[in-house]
């Protein structure tokens, strides 16, 4: 049993390391653009762009203060959620629990910005035909795509409960 904890334990650590690291790789390379050209305003198409924003808000620039109290209020209670996250990943049977590492590992990626920068950087634009979405980042996309995956398994889960 040791063994096999062990090995479960080794998957979930490296799925949240890749995610961190896939995340943190993106916005190396950003900052390098950056340090190298002193700006980044990238154009890829007419629906991506690479423009470097930096966020001291919550998930999409929402939230964000000038007031480092409330800053580091938000940055505490980003912790908390964290610490509930990996007891959720512990309590989670199936492939919840891997929807809940994606989570983390995105969420891990954003906080290292917020407290080795004081801020996130996020980069990519997405827009349609002039109408922008909030700029995000690679971590921001692990998040959203895990919450959405949460979603779907619940409301699957739920209408196997109900068929029974």
């Amino acid at each position: 049993m040791n063994k096999l904890f062990f090995k479960k334990i080794t998957i979930y650590f490296g799925i949240v390391l890749i995610i961190f690291l896939l995340d943190r790789f993106s916005k190396l390379y950003i900052l390098s653009i950056l340090e190298n050209s002193g700006e980044v305003d990238i154009y890829i198409n007419s629906y991506i762009n690479f423009i470097l924003v930096w966020n001291s808000g919550i998930g999409f620039g929402l939230l964000s203060f000038d007031d480092s109290a409330i800053y580091n209020a938000i940055t505490i209670l980003i912790i908390f959620i964290n610490l509930i996250i990996v007891y959720l990943v512990i309590k989670s049977k199936d492939i919840q629990s891997y929807f809940f590492l994606i989570i983390l590992g995105g969420s891990l990626g954003n906080l290292f910005d917020r407290i080795y920068y004081s801020a996130v950087l996020d980069f990519i634009d997405i827009s349609f035909k002039g109408y922008h979405w909030f700029i995000f980042n690679v971590a921001d996309i692990f998040i959203s795509v895990g919450i959405i995956c949460l979603i779907f398994a619940e409301l699957l889960n739920y209408k196997k409960r109900n068929e029974i």
